[in-house]
């Protein structure tokens, strides 16, 4: 279980506190410069902050920063780096501290996620030869050999800053078959999002913030009404059914 208590970042982010069971989708929502990023900052121990983030019984404060990337992965909003690497090299960098990279269980999950983020024809390409989409299945297929379990079985967390934001349809898709099958790991899902509508298919719980404070925790289809979304978001919604499922338009 992470349980966070009173977490604060200055004015950035006011007191909150909420849980998320093993294997649960959690969402982040809300405007532009609400705090999304801060909060997803300060639950992967990179952001200075006051309050608590605890994985099961242990303070993720006095965790040194090897011991933190056991727990969880992360995936900020980020550029590629300047130095050169080829993709496979980049993600033989992600794997976790406790495994060699010569183990026999590695390759079997490279290639698993290869397949499945369909980057499998990109593993001897240089990282700066990939279009953005690409590379931003690259790095999701990083961060998860961080914290698969069978190669992690230290690994609770992993923690996704507006992870769909280079993708193309296609590709969105199948990052959100990815995170399915992370959950199905038990592994506990935090990201940050913006299309609400998967909010409402894909995430089990969802936080809506507005200038640095919490509006509502809850199931999705309880918090995404549309008086809580026109007030947040200063605009207007209309929530409606659609083939039996429930679809948020916005003016």
């Amino acid at each position: 279980m992470i349980r966070i208590k009173d977490l604060q970042v200055g004015h950035r982010l006011l007191p909150l506190s909420f849980e998320c069971e093993a294997g649960e989708v959690l969402h982040i929502l809300g405007p532009n410069g609400c705090g999304k990023s801060t909060l997803l900052g300060a639950l992967a121990g990179m952001t200075e902050c006051q309050g608590e983030v605890w994985f099961d019984d242990v303070l993720v404060s006095k965790l040194s920063l090897p011991e933190l990337a056991l727990k969880r992965a992360f995936l900020p909003q980020a550029q590629r780096p300047s130095f050169n690497l080829d993709v496979f090299q980049y993600l033989a960098l992600s794997l976790p501290a406790c495994i060699d990279v010569h183990d026999e269980k590695v390759l079997p999950v490279v290639n698993e996620l290869s397949e499945l983020l369909n980057i499998s024809d990109k593993l001897h390409r240089s990282i700066h030869q990939l279009s953005g989409g690409e590379w931003q299945r690259v790095r999701l297929a990083g961060c998860c050999l961080q914290i698969w379990p069978t190669l992690n079985p230290y690994a609770k967390m992993l923690i996704l800053d507006e992870p769909a934001a280079p993708l193309d349809i296609a590709q969105e898709a199948l990052l959100y078959k990815l995170i399915a099958y992370v959950k199905q790991q038990g592994i506990t899902v935090v990201m940050a999002n913006h299309d609400l509508n998967r909010s409402l298919r894909h995430a089990d719980r969802v936080v809506l913030l507005r200038k640095g404070v919490v509006e509502s925790i809850g199931l999705p289809i309880e918090v995404l009404t549309e008086e809580m979304l026109a007030c947040v978001f200063n605009t207007s919604v209309k929530l409606v059914d659609f083939d039996g499922k429930s679809i948020l338009l916005f003016e």
